[in-house]
């Protein structure tokens, strides 16, 4: 059971824990599953909102699917033969979520509506000072979860402030608005986009689509998974097994591709284009949604309905960003206008600037966030040089571009459970902080491999590029080569960080607090 301890400040005292986890997605969930399973249980997930499931809690939008199969798009720990069809609508995934919750038996250490305002280190006691919209507690180790897509990011259109209709991001919807008959302007042609499009389109008087960049768009392969198809799952487990492993096999070899050998997706590109022109038979509108960078630059989409919707009368794209807001006419880059009752944006998520990172102090007194000024970049995707027992899942390069995040995940809980029993094996207070040079030396092997993948070399500018036009989001090869690099914590790469005795304590005070301790010594 958590501790109560006595704080630095004003002798309150304050809840302690062995291990804080920040989100309650998939990342969250997953480690307080794995935290269980290791035998620690002295642990509690903060979560801002009201109820579990991160980005599937949030992205509520009409359309709003998973575009991983399902039977991959799951915990390997807790697979589900229940799965209605190959690719997942949110509220089934949601309720996955919930369900791995009850099962796992993690709700007496989640707590709801409880959003981290700051994080800090206490370099004295080796320990993280929290504080929450709840009051403050103490952890010896955190592990963020907050996840890329949680934070929606609104682009600054001048005079979008004026603007008398409704105004929301895919994901926040307004579920209490309306759009029957509405003019409707869509900002954005990303994978949110590319399922709302089609969804919208029914009911609307009118849909403009503000289109910057065209997406690859190939044909979903999304079925019923039929009754009998899951009562032999349930009945034969191994079957969901192979299921699961036919469809990471498969996305295993495709990554050959991209990271390998992007000059030879011409094939699939060919078989994009078949997918829009059984669609799209407009010369014109063609012309406006074909791309013109290489296949797998930006990430693929997935979509039957998105180019039938573009090509009925009611919906005009606009091959132009939005520009600016002049009363109830959107203007694009382009100079065309359209008058509309409310825009929706479809424009993404603070990914390259992890807003998390605003709210972590380290050992130095800066935050994460200034540390990463020049470019996010951790330790094999969880650690931060300065930030000592501070670990975050889905870190950077650790996205993936063509299969299913949850194997990034469950390899980082792999690496997260052995930072804990490294941290054991020391005893007594003690710190794990990763050496400037190891995280310097990882980077640098990341960005070697990254300079001839199609994310690079396909010529686009994605979100998986940062301010500096750095890929910090994705991993440049195969979810096996990185469960290997994160099966076990390299002491190595990190410095023991020891607490000062008490009668040390005081003349330690003028210096910068734990006393380094060389890996190995």
């Amino acid at each position: 059971m958590a501790e109560r301890e006595r704080g630095p400040e004003q002798g309150r005292e304050h809840e302690h824990v062995r291990v804080a986890v920040i989100g309650s997605g998939f990342g969250g969930l997953g480690a307080a599953v794995r935290l269980r399973r290791e035998g620690v249980t002295d642990f509690v997930v903060l979560e801002r909102a009201a109820a579990v499931g991160g980005t599937w809690r949030d992205n509520s939008y009409p359309g709003c699917a998973c575009d991983v199969p399902s039977h991959l798009y799951s915990f390997s720990f807790a697979p589900n033969p229940d799965w209605p069809r190959t690719f997942s609508g949110q509220e089934h995934i949601q309720a996955y979520l919930e369900h791995v919750a009850d099962t796992f038996r993690l709700r007496p250490h989640i707590r709801l509506d409880t959003e981290v305002k700051l994080m800090t280190w206490d370099a004295e006691r080796l320990r993280w000072t929290i504080e929450t919209s709840q009051g403050v507690l103490t952890a010896d180790v955190v592990v963020s979860a907050t996840g890329p897509l949680s934070d929606p990011k609104t682009p600054d259109i001048p005079g979008l402030a004026t603007f008398p209709g409704k105004v929301f991001h895919s994901a926040r919807w307004d579920h209490d608005y309306d759009l029957s008959g509405k003019r409707v302007a869509m900002i954005g042609t990303g994978a949110s986009a590319i399922q709302i499009v089609p969804e919208i389109q029914k009911k609307v008087g009118r849909l403009t689509l503000f289109q910057r960049t065209p997406p690859w768009v190939m044909p979903r392969a999304d079925r019923a998974i039929s009754g009998v198809e899951r009562w032999l799952h349930k009945q034969l487990p191994f079957t969901t097994q192979a299921r699961r492993g036919l469809l990471w096999g498969i996305r295993e070899l495709q990554v050959q591709a991209f990271t390998k050998r992007p000059n030879e997706l011409g094939m699939v590109e060919q078989l994009a284009k078949r997918n829009m022109y059984r669609a799209i038979k407009d010369p014109a509108l063609r012309a406006k949604l074909t791309p013109t960078y290489r296949i797998g630059c930006k990430r693929i989409l997935l979509s039957n309905t998105y180019y039938p919707a573009l090509a009925e009368p009611n919906v005009d794209v606009v091959a132009s960003g939005l520009a600016e807001v002049r009363g109830s006419t959107v203007v694009a880059a382009d100079g065309t206008e359209a008058e509309v009752d409310a825009i929706v944006f479809g424009t993404g998520f603070h990914v390259t600037d992890m807003p998390i990172a605003e709210r972590v102090v380290g050992d130095e007194g800066h935050t994460l966030m200034e540390t990463w000024k020049g470019g996010m970049n951790a330790l094999r995707g969880a650690t931060a040089a300065g930030f000592p027992n501070w670990m975050t899942i889905i870190g950077p390069n650790t996205g993936l571009g063509n299969s299913s995040m949850i194997l990034m995940i469950e390899s980082q809980l792999n690496y997260m459970a052995d930072y804990l029993r490294q941290l054991d094996v020391l005893g007594g207070r003690a710190a794990l902080a990763p050496r400037p040079a190891a995280v310097s030396a990882w980077n640098r092997r990341v960005q070697e491999r990254m300079k001839r993948t199609v994310w690079n070399t396909g010529g686009c500018t994605s979100w998986y590029l940062d301010a500096n036009g750095v890929n910090t989001t994705v991993w440049p090869g195969t979810t096996t080569e990185f469960r290997a690099a994160t099966r076990r914590v390299d002491l190595n790469e990190y410095e023991v960080l020891r607490a000062p005795k008490p009668r040390a304590r005081e003349a330690a005070a003028d210096t910068s607090g734990g006393a380094k301790v060389e890996a190995g010594a």
